[in-house]
């Protein structure tokens, strides 16, 4: 074992600490779960597979008037528009957009490119975390295990999860910074967790949500482990408290602003998606089909070796009645629970800690998935926020990988410039896999009318059958919230949509005149003749805080004056905007709040702060090379 830390930054920059041969033989590794993709065609009937190649395609839309920092989705809700990215992480739809925008990757196989490289990315940072210290092979082992557990499988093929896909290979990183940076606090391991953070908060606030209490206890149990190190604290006095408390303080001290720096960094998404969650209608997410104690995992199903694709059902029989799996796996349990033997022989007592903490936060985090937790759904908020039950088997694949690779420690290896690898840990590897072999394949289907081809006729036909598509602002009356519009009737008609005007308003003559001029994803501009100053403009757009509308001094010209945007009085709570008498050009445009300007200008301030930081350390590296003398 070792117990020497290495940040997710300072590890990588060379193999040689890694281990080249293990990073290689983990990637490789990766192939049979990469593999099902590879097969012609796509997994349309995958519960969010859908869901995947539409929030890329909406998020292109914005990139085609040149906002890659998307917030607006102009065609989600029938073309009314939903602040989709203000309140989802938009990393995963973001990276896609950079693989379609500049490769030419089509959008499906986009999506598949993003899976493949979130199963190479969380193998390698799962690796590096144990390895870092548990050895090269505990991190081979915890690798696999965190790859191949059934459950990561039912998310990748059967759900389709990507954005809780690409967060699983930032929770690893986040640990592995904090451990590094409470126990060798340099610059690479609070920049390493900084990021780490920020990327798990862009990627999925929820997962964010419920891993940060877990991320305080393991930060909890390495901070004392310190401590104790320091000074044991059984041996404490009246005389040592106020040492200790500043002991805690410095050590302490580092972790703290690394997640204050992510927070910072992630602001430009976060403090708008706390701040205006409320402004969109939350009943669709919970209540109904969503109530969690409908979706509660039976310990039987933990094991079962049956495998499903439909969607989880009230009930011990999901499988019976064509659901998903929740099964942890027999191999990765089995080691978890041979893990116990480890920490009681362990040599190190901050590993034997650390060990015995993760095996419960296994035990804790499975127990959440069954009926007996039902108390803590009902009483503790932040549980609720997963929605479903078996949500937490998805972090608890995270102890139960780490406890795999910890079996690897029974017999502790050498680290040593040229790693060997042992025949136990090959076959540990391959139980592992051929444990999980009948799980890896994909339901390739070709897409119904309702799913594609990808297009906008498309898209609008899969969110009328889609209920989750059509989401609605806090605004818009729930009991008659559209299921269907004009603009959707238009684009399955193949015609384009070139306005969002509802001219059924505008009479078109001496006292309303409207003709569109141009139409984008967050704006458009409109020459307007109103005949008095009682004349106003509906558009088929729902209300949300955001946009603005401006008289302009001519046509594409510059914004001269501000209108005021109203609410519509009906259930669609539309845009209105009150024209002044006389002819002009009219521009509504979805802006920055300025809690969306506040959060915009946080992570410009982290982000100057980081790379000034960065630079400061390179200079002050750069120069004390220089004056070391050579040979020395």
């Amino acid at each position: 074992m070792s117990s020497n830390p290495q940040s997710p930054i300072s590890s990588l920059k060379s193999l040689k600490p890694l281990g080249s041969a293990h990073v290689v033989l983990v990637i490789l590794l990766c192939a049979f779960a990469i593999g099902p993709y590879l097969a012609p065609g796509y997994f349309w009937g995958a519960h969010d597979a859908r869901h995947n190649v539409y929030f890329l395609f909406e998020y292109d839309r914005s990139v085609q008037d040149g906002i890659w920092f998307s917030r607006w989705s102009p065609d989600f809700a029938f073309g009314y528009g939903y602040p989709f990215f203000i309140i989802y992480g938009p990393l995963a739809s973001f990276g896609g957009e950079l693989i379609h925008h500049f490769l030419g990757v089509g959008w499906t196989a986009t999506v598949e490119v993003l899976f493949a490289l979130s199963i190479i990315g969380s193998a390698l940072a799962m690796y590096g975390f144990v390895r870092s210290w548990l050895g090269r092979a505990a991190g081979l082992v915890a690798a696999v295990a965190y790859v191949y557990v059934p459950y990561h499988l039912v998310n990748l093929y059967v759900r389709a999860a990507l954005a809780e896909s690409v967060a699983m290979v930032f929770l690893p990183l986040i640990l592995w910074g904090a451990r590094s940076t409470v126990q060798r606090p340099r610059l690479a391991s609070v920049v390493g967790l900084a990021l780490a953070y920020a990327g798990l908060m862009v990627t999925s606030n929820l997962v964010t949500l419920i891993f940060t209490p877990l991320l305080a206890a393991y930060l909890l149990v390495i901070l004392l482990a310190e401590l104790n190190a320091d000074q044991p604290l059984r041996e404490l006095s009246h005389q040592s408290i106020l040492p200790l408390l500043a002991n805690a303080t410095r050590i302490a001290l580092p972790v703290v602003l690394a997640l204050l720096l992510g927070l910072g960094l992630s602001a430009a998404f976060a403090l708008p998606a706390l701040a205006e969650r409320k402004f969109v209608n939350q009943e669709q997410w919970f209540g109904g089909y969503y109530d969690p104690f409908a979706h509660f995992v039976y310990p039987h199903q933990l094991f079962s070796s049956a495998w499903g694709f439909g969607i989880s059902q009230p009930g011990p029989d999901d499988i019976a009645k064509g659901a998903l799996s929740y099964q942890l796996g027999i191999v990765p349990v089995a080691l978890a629970i041979l893990s116990l033997l480890v920490a009681a022989r362990a040599r190190w007592a901050n590993v034997r800690r650390e060990l015995r903490f993760f095996q419960l936060l296994a035990v804790i985090l499975i127990m959440l998935t069954l009926p007996a937790s039902a108390w803590a759904w009902r009483h503790l908020p932040v549980v609720g926020y997963a929605q479903f039950p078996w949500r937490y088997l998805m972090l608890a694949t995270v102890p139960l990988a780490v406890l795999a690779g910890s079996v690897t420690a029974l017999r502790p290896e050498p680290e040593t410039q040229h790693p060997k690898l042992r025949l136990s840990t090959l076959i540990l590897v391959s139980l592992l896999i051929l444990g999980s072999a009948p799980y890896l394949r994909v339901e390739v289907r070709e897409p119904t009318p309702e799913q594609g081809p990808v297009s906008y006729a498309a898209l609008m036909r899969f969110q009328r059958s889609s209920d989750e598509m059509t989401g609605i602002t806090a605004w818009v009356d729930p009991e008659r919230l559209p299921h269907w519009s004009s603009m959707a009737e238009a684009y399955v008609q193949g015609r384009p949509v070139t306005t969002k005007v509802d001219y059924s308003k505008v009479p078109q003559n001496e006292t309303l005149a409207v003709h569109s001029l141009e139409l984008g994803s967050a704006h458009e501009e409109v020459w307007f003749h109103a005949g008095d100053g009682q004349q106003r403009v509906l558009f088929n757009r729902f209300w949300f805080p955001g946009w603005r509308a401006w008289l302009l001094d001519g046509e594409n010209g510059q914004p001269v004056q501000e209108l005021p945007v109203e609410r519509e009085e009906g259930p669609l709570a539309r845009i209105v905007v009150p024209l002044p008498q006389g002819e002009g050009y009219l521009l509504l445009r979805f802006e920055d709040t300025p809690v969306r300007q506040l959060g915009k200008a946080i992570t410009t301030a982290s982000l100057v702060l980081l790379l000034a930081v960065v630079l400061w350390q390179l200079l002050r590296v750069s120069a004390a090379r220089r004056q070391t003398p050579a040979g020395r």
